[in-house]
């Protein structure tokens, strides 16, 4: 097994949540990533970085990172709005293409209706069948145009959106072809959407080809749940965290990926809310790198 390690623009605060956080300018948060121990970046929020290929390309190279691919959100279900979801993608995708990276990973986006139920969703809060088989349609139709520029299409279970809990995950991939579409695992969101990651790798095995590397405080999780707390106040509580200080089993998850032959990038995550005066994401993410290194041994 070869499991390279990144990171990306989420854990310095940078979320596809408009007005979410501050930020800082994109060379600081590169040059941290590279001094914290990294060796590549997803790409952020399209925009966060330089759009123009030839300009990402230097900034990335001065500072010897790769760019993995991108997150790429989804209306799912909304399918007047599939279209421009999905000429958006291709956007990216060229964008991502020009400058050599292999994948794109594809999501629905977050919405308020679910982010408002994150981590405690009912099925009464997930999609009709009609809309299932629209969005399902849209991730294949995507997944395709992306793979014709030499992309490798994965999907991201996430939290505040409508494939969120193991359930709805196992829904999306009944209905998508896995040659087509593999899944970008991320270890904390399936622990805050109700599943195990252990098992979870167990079950998706050679469908998981991409990775993110999240953990979760368990009590800050609770109380979420007990709170009736969305998503972004969830993130702005703590629940996510530096790795090996919440409740994902990550040795184990390594161990499943190491036995299923796994090869290829994960990135650390840690969603942060950086106008917290506590919050000091090169910190955090410098210890995770090294968590990665002396415990997991990557």
């Amino acid at each position: 097994m070869a499991i390279r390690v990144a990171t990306a623009p989420v854990s310095w605060g940078v979320m596809e949540v408009e007005g979410f956080g501050g930020q800082k300018p994109f060379g600081e948060v590169l040059d941290e990533m590279k001094r914290a121990g990294y060796d590549g970046t997803e790409l952020g929020p399209y925009g966060f970085l330089p759009t123009d290929p030839k300009a990402l390309r230097a900034e990335l190279a001065s500072r010897g990172l790769a760019l993995l691919g991108a997150f790429v959100p989804l209306p799912l279900a909304t399918p007047a709005r599939h279209e421009a979801g999905f000429q958006e993608a291709l956007k990216v995708g060229r964008l991502l293409a020009d400058c050599g990276a292999g994948v794109v990973v594809l999501a629905d986006e977050m919405s308020d209706a679910r982010m408002s139920v994150s981590g405690r969703v009912s099925e009464s809060d997930g999609l009709s069948e009609a809309q299932w088989r629209a969005a399902a349609a849209l991730v294949s139709r995507t997944a395709a145009a992306c793979s014709e520029m030499k992309l490798r299409a994965v999907f991201h279970h996430h939290v505040g959106t409508y494939v969120e809990t193991p359930q709805e995950l196992e829904r999306l991939c009944a209905l998508t072809d896995p040659d087509l579409l593999g899944i970008c695992f991320d270890t904390g969101h399936y622990y805050y959407g109700g599943g195990d990651p252990v098992e979870a790798v167990r079950k998706y095995r050679k469908r998981i080809r991409h990775l993110h590397f999240k953990d979760v405080r368990p009590a800050v999780l609770e109380s979420a749940r007990r709170d009736q707390v969305g998503f972004l106040d969830a993130v702005r509580r703590g629940i996510f965290c530096e790795l090996g200080e919440g409740g994902v089993d990550l040795p184990g998850v390594v161990r499943e990926l190491n036995q299923a032959g796994f090869d290829g990038w994960s990135v650390f995550e840690q969603d942060v809310d950086p106008r917290d005066p506590n919050i000091r994401p090169f910190e955090s993410a410098a210890r995770s790198r090294k968590y990665l290194r002396d415990v997991i041994g990557i």
